[in-house]
């Protein structure tokens, strides 16, 4: 088993109930035109997928690393967490 498929696997263990809007938000979209954009290959949850021009951000995907927040190059990922009663509830601790 691949650890992708690993990760897919474990993400059946998780219930996320969705905010109202997303708790992220890119600084400046512009950025990420000359970005690498190795935030499509950190997020686990595939959050951020790059769409013709633009990021897409799946925010009802969102596992609440915080991965992005550090791993972004140029500081673009502004996050926050989801209001109260929203967000991720893992079922095994």
């Amino acid at each position: 088993m691949s650890s992708r498929a690993a990760v897919e696997k474990k993400l059946f263990t998780i219930r996320y109930r969705a905010d109202r809007g997303s708790h992220i938000t890119l600084a400046d979209p512009a950025r990420c035109m000359s970005c690498e954009r190795p935030c499509l290959l950190f997020c686990p949850a595939a959050v951020y997928q790059w769409e013709d021009d633009h990021m897409r951000i799946a925010y009802e995907n969102c596992l609440e690393c915080g991965t992005c927040r550090i791993a972004c190059p140029s500081g673009n990922v502004v996050w926050r967490y989801p209001t109260g009663g929203t967000g991720i509830a893992y079922k095994r601790g």
